[in-house]
């Protein structure tokens, strides 16, 4: 009886109020017109994913496909998190305050949403260097040594000698890395790991396990890592590490990530390749420059390169010199490094700030101990 009274003296009230039926009527219009759109807009969604499945070919090659989808998903990320901030924002008890986060909210979502926009731009200039074809590299174990103790045709630019070692300075910034006699099996591959560890001023800030795969061909492929980014902070009783992040990890047959190859077997000039497929996370691109630097050889290649260092491991004209990029940075901001024979990477260049990463101490070659100093 009470939920039909109560259903009757809306139904009364309703009849009386003309004002209050016109803005009931409103109302269901426009939820039903907002239902409508949503409609459309996921329809929509899924016209287009299958024309990418129907039409690729018309509408663009996978590697654009890819580009353009992972766009979407960027702005859908920025999205997701301008809600989370928001919801952040509403638990702060100072409105003064509140406005403030609500402002860096909205601020945050525009650059992200611009920043997915260079993205885009960014993969989509990579494609033209790379192409269009799917990336689905044959990773199968018959193609790689599993005894990296007896390798079948060792890669001379990057020797993975257990307990090979070397050391490298920028700044304040100094690398260790090293072979270790540790393996990880991926997909059935025999991958070796190499340690990577980066201090600040004395304070460890990074420690990364990479994976490396040696194919009988001689190319070394990079079959994921394991990235852990620390910080300190003042008042920690003791002082210890603190781990913030472990962004940029990825391993090859997990979440849709795939090898890519570090260094070629037989580098030729011209020729890109990806050295990461780890999507929105880590897409690196490499492209040979040279495999017969000497310095004073080529002007372009010789700036900010330490003349010493070049002419004691060059001299023979036969190191080798990459383009590295990241695919959503573009072609057009790069690293430049050096490999030699023998030694493998020694100089990593930034044109954009002339700052180089040098080799300052190594075991793997005799032209090691009397390395300058930068």
């Amino acid at each position: 009886m009470t939920k039909l009274s109560a259903f009757t003296n809306v139904q009364s009230s309703t009849r009386t109020n003309p004002g209050a039926r016109r803005f009931l009527t409103i109302a269901i219009m426009v939820m039903t017109a907002m239902c409508l759109m949503s409609g459309a807009a996921f329809a929509r969604d899924d016209d287009e994913d299958d024309d990418d499945n129907e039409d690729r070919d018309r509408r663009g090659g996978f590697c654009s496909q890819t580009a353009k989808l992972l766009f979407r998903s960027c702005g859908f990320e920025a999205q997701d998190d301008f809600f989370k901030a928001r919801a952040i924002c509403l638990n702060v008890s100072d409105q003064v305050e509140r406005e403030e986060c609500l402002a860096d909210a909205t601020t945050a979502r525009n650059e992200s949403r611009q920043l997915c926009g260079e993205q885009r731009t960014g993969r989509l200039d990579t494609c033209k260097s790379l192409g269009e074809n799917r990336y689905d590299p044959d990773f199968d174990p018959a193609l790689f040594d599993n005894n990296f103790a007896n390798l079948t045709n060792p890669n001379p630019y990057v020797p993975l000698k257990i307990g090979n070692r070397w050391e490298y300075r920028e700044g304040a910034e100094s690398i260790a890395i090293e072979v270790l006699n540790e393996t990880k099996l991926i997909d059935g591959v025999t991958c070796i790991v190499v340690q990577d560890r980066v201090s600040e001023d004395g304070d460890l800030v990074e420690d990364t396990d990479d994976w490396f795969a040696q194919a009988k061909n001689g190319d070394v492929y990079y079959c994921g890592e394991e990235t852990k980014d620390f910080e300190f902070f003042d008042g920690d009783k003791p002082r210890l590490p603190e781990l913030v992040s472990i962004d940029g990890s990825f391993k090859a047959g997990r979440d849709g990530d795939k090898p890519g190859i570090l260094f070629l077997g037989s580098p030729t000039p011209g020729t890109v390749y990806r050295q990461e497929s780890s999507l929105g996370n880590a897409e690196d691109v490499a492209e040979v420059l040279s495999k017969t630097y000497a310095f004073g050889s080529n002007p372009a290649l010789d700036q900010f390169v330490p003349q010493p260092l070049a002419q004691l491991l060059c001299s023979a004209g036969d190191c080798v010199v990459t383009k590295e990029f990241s695919a959503p940075g573009g072609p057009g901001s790069f690293e430049r490094k050096y490999y030699a024979r023998g030694i493998g990477l020694f100089l990593e260049v930034k044109p954009d700030s002339g700052k180089a990463v040098q080799l300052v101490g190594c075991n793997v070659d005799p032209r090691c101990p009397p390395l300058p100093a930068p």
